[in-house]
Formats: C-alpha cells, structure tokens, sequence
C-alpha cells in the first residue's frame, strides 16, 4: 500500500478530487491483463482492492510479484515514456481507478503545484523501491521476486502525514464504492 499512502500524503485533496472526477473507477476479472508488457499504456492505475500478478516474458513469464490494494501501476512507463517491463494480471476480482494518460498529462502542464506534488510522491516510493530491491539483493532470499517491505500494510517511512494519507485512502475507496 506504499505507493498510494505516498502519493496521497502529497497531493492535496482538491488533486484528489480532481482524480476521482477525472478517473474512471472499474473492475477486473480474474485472468484479465491490465498491462501487457512492450505494450503502450494509456493510463495511471491505482489498484484500490484485489491482488494481480505481476510477470516478465525475459524469465519465461515467471511471476516475479504480485500487486496489492493501494499500489500504482504504470508510473513507470508514465514518467519514462518506454513501454511497461511487465505483465500485469488480475488473479481475483480488482477495482482499479484509471486515469487517462492524456488527461494526467495535460493537468501536470496546467497545474505546477500539483505536477510538483505528483512528481515528488513518484520520486520517493520510486527511491524506496529501489533500496528495497538492493536491500533484497544483499539478503539470501530470490533477489528477482519483487515484494515491497511496505506491501503488507505498514505505512512506510517516507510518507509525509501518514494519518492523513491512510484516512485520505479510505475515503477515496467509499466514495468511488460509493459511486
């Protein structure tokens, strides 16, 4: 639940609004595939309940994680522009928020104290992300299988209000179940 925490501890809740509004809010049946890996995405997802696979075509589609309700999918390929590294796929029932690419884009170029919001949250689960992933590589575990500390419901370090973030999480799912 790290990414969204993060991101919602930034934002602020006229941002949050605005992603409810702007976002549109749909489940996803077991076996879809939510990202295809080399495939170009044309949305930010927030996976708000559910659990999808998450596996790379180089490994022999090996299943290298699994995604859990409060994580965001496609951020990557949303600040890079390069096409996603993996496949994404639901194994139960996910209520996944989607915010189109084009809308996302042009709010961040109208908006600049929400682009500096959006852009900080990324950097830092993206920093925690990767001193997870070197931390893992020192440890004896499979250095490949991707499984963020924060996965399991602790509200990570770097977020900003974290109370704040957790109540703003709860929110945004009745109101999108809501809806």
């Amino acid at each position: 639940m790290s990414k969204v925490l993060v991101i919602l501890g930034e934002l602020s809740d006229r941002d949050i609004d605005w992603m409810l509004a702007n976002g549109t809010r749909t489940q996803i049946l077991p076996g879809t595939t939510l990202i295809t890996e080399g495939k170009p995405l044309d949305a930010l997802y927030i996976v708000l309940e559910g659990t999808l696979s998450v596996a790379v075509s180089s490994l022999g589609d090996k299943e290298i994680g699994k995604i859990i309700a409060g994580e965001v999918l496609g951020e990557m390929s949303f600040v890079d522009g390069r096409l996603p590294s993996a496949t994404v796929t639901a194994i139960e029932e996910c209520l996944i928020l989607s915010i189109p690419r084009w809308l996302l884009t042009e709010k961040l170029e109208q908006d600049v104290l929400f682009s500096l919001r959006f852009y900080r949250a990324i950097t830092k689960f993206l920093s925690s992300r990767l001193r997870g992933t070197v931390q893992r590589f020192g440890d004896d575990s499979d250095g490949l299988i991707y499984q963020d500390p924060d996965d399991e419901g602790a509200i990570p370090e770097n977020v900003e209000n974290p109370d704040l973030a957790a109540s703003r999480f709860q929110w945004l799912l009745e109101r999108l179940k809501g809806s």
